[in-house]
């Protein structure tokens, strides 16, 4: 497995994903046993379909948002991305933490973001 090839079709996925909110692109990224935690303090998404329906309902209320991603630093079989969604008047930007395993699939994820 190459974890920059990896990293970077997760970050190009979840570009095109969030652009144009395709869950179901973005959930090819995942093991089915993935865990995603979004915030710190918040409960770990545990799995494709509790993360699925994570992303889902934070895209709810997106209209048209304009995702950029950055090229991943990577070490390992870890990558750090970091991204920033432009959606109307609201501005979100974060990094996202991944762990693949052998295929290249994601089997953790940390997202630090804030919004302006």
């Amino acid at each position: 497995m190459n974890t920059r090839a990896a990293a970077q079709r997760f970050a190009d996925t979840w570009r095109h994903g969030w652009a144009h909110h395709d869950v179901d692109a973005i959930m090819t990224l995942y093991a089915d046993d993935a865990e995603h935690t979004s915030m710190p303090f918040r409960p770990p998404h545990q799995g494709k379909t509790a993360i699925a329906e994570y992303i889902t309902w934070s895209f709810a209320e997106e209209h048209r948002p304009d995702v950029t991603f950055e090229p991943p630093l990577v070490d390992g079989r870890q990558a750090a991305i970091e991204y920033q969604v432009k959606d109307g008047e609201t501005t979100l930007a974060g990094c996202v933490f991944v762990t693949f395993d052998d295929r290249g699939l994601a089997v953790r994820t940390r997202d630090y973001w804030h919004q302006a």
